[in-house]
């Protein structure tokens, strides 16, 4: 049996959450390898709604869960999360979720520098969540950040506070901001510690013994490949690398256990805030689409802007990454439509490119070259085998896979965890 790597092959919101929890099921370890609490993630069980940010998906279905070390750790948004799981009847333990003692902590300065960030930018804002994300890899990245560990030597912590603080009061000074208060911060951290440090340990040795027992091990990516710092539409991009090479570094296992990587990608495409979009629809099609689909941002509620399925973008993402195999979302959204569009290439300054170029200009002028095909009128919703599909819908499935050149490991229906067509299992070498 393989272990399996999930990750966005998108913009991020392609349905991961449901394909993560069906995988969970039958899985015996969820990791969470990056990303903070701006990733949002929907699972659909039985009718019941949960609604994630931080937590792996495994942890609704009883499966062993881990935030690895690639995470940037929010302890006050993780209690929420935790109290709002148990109200719906979710037990969280620490025989069930295990947190890296090494992540680094998204700490209240680091939300306020965000909002304030966005404020002055102006036209130049990028579109984050406003929770300190980006803040808190700079801080890692910067050998100044307190991570989870920390919490148990909060007596200890003032050479690091220093280090910390004067980074930080000078960009507050900036936005003509008080100092950090110290002393409050301690406060809270010491408020939240216990509840974190129950939790904490070293998931990477979790992790090894988990594997060494032959257990299967699934990989949780948050945002899509389009949002990698790296190989995204930057600079309007998450803070950390999504791609599926992050799961080795975010977990503490080694880059041969990362398994099947599969992206996860929907029907048509979807973004949430500022960038470069070449399909997006501005017109009623895009607009009922976007209807169909519940397009608003499980995380911010914002809508989503809408556009057709971007093959080029797409093929570039599984490059980059990977991929092993997709699993396309979201098919039913696309019924009932007359014809459907599939982005084949651009054209740029009379060029044709079969990629999507680096530089943030290209990126925003680029103009999509598209196939168009039939739709059809017959539902897809809850079918669970190709034959319960129409036939147009089967032709658009495999040319999307042909234009990708990429294999569609499965197909999603709905968002209901068993309405799944499996064409190749993940967990199968």
């Amino acid at each position: 049996m393989a272990n399996v790597t999930v990750i966005g092959a998108q913009w991020g919101d392609e349905g991961k959450g449901k394909i993560v929890d069906w995988l969970a099921s039958r899985a015996d370890a969820v990791v969470r390898f990056q990303g903070g609490h701006n990733a949002g993630h929907t699972l659909v069980i039985d009718g019941q709604v949960f609604k994630l940010s931080l937590l792996p998906s495994g942890i609704v279905s009883g499966t062993m869960s881990m935030i690895g070390n690639g995470v940037v750790l929010d302890p006050w948004a993780l209690r929420d999360e935790v109290e709002k799981l148990e109200s719906q009847g979710v037990t969280i333990t620490d025989d069930n979720l295990a947190i890296a003692d090494n992540c680094p902590l998204i700490l209240p300065l680091h939300r306020d520098l965000d909002g304030l960030r966005e404020t002055a930018a102006g036209k130049g804002k990028i579109g984050t969540t406003g929770r300190g994300i980006g803040p808190a890899y700079e801080d890692k990245v910067g050998r100044r950040a307190i991570r989870v560990c920390d919490l148990a030597y909060l007596d200890h912590l003032e050479p690091q506070l220093d280090r910390l603080c004067a980074h930080h009061d000078a960009l507050r000074a900036g936005f003509d901001q008080p100092p950090v208060d110290r002393e409050a911060l301690l406060d809270e951290l010491r408020e939240i510690a216990p509840f974190v440090l129950r939790f904490a340990q070293p998931v990477w040795k979790r992790l090894k013994k988990v594997r060494k027992a032959g257990a299967k091990i699934l990989f949780e990516g948050a945002q899509g490949v389009l949002l990698d710092i790296d190989h995204g539409t930057y600079p309007f991009v998450t803070s950390s690398n999504t791609v599926s090479g992050t799961a080795s570094a975010g977990s503490g296992l080694g880059p041969n256990a990362t398994g099947f990587v599969l992206g996860i990608v929907k029907a048509y495409t979807t973004r949430v805030g500022s960038g470069p979009f070449p399909t997006e629809l501005d017109d009623d099609v895009g607009q009922g689409i976007g209807e169909r689909g519940h397009e608003f941002g499980t995380v911010t509620g914002r809508q989503r802007r809408v556009g057709w399925f971007d093959a080029v973008l797409v093929r570039q993402t599984c490059a980059v990454s990977g991929v092993t195999g997709i699993a396309l979302t979201k098919i039913d959204v696309l019924d009932g439509l007359e014809t459907v569009k599939i982005c084949t290439g651009y054209r740029l300054r009379g060029n044709v490119y079969d990629y999507l170029p680096s530089h943030a200009a290209d990126q925003a002028n680029v103009e999509p070259i598209y196939e168009e095909m039939e739709g059809w009128s017959q539902s897809t919703a809850g079918a669970r085998s190709f034959a319960d599909l129409p036939a147009n819908a089967i032709k658009y499935i495999q040319r999307v896979q042909e234009l990708i050149e990429c294999p569609v490991a499965l197909v999603s229906t709905s968002p209901e965890r068993d309405d799944t067509i499996l064409m190749r299992d993940p967990f199968v070498d």
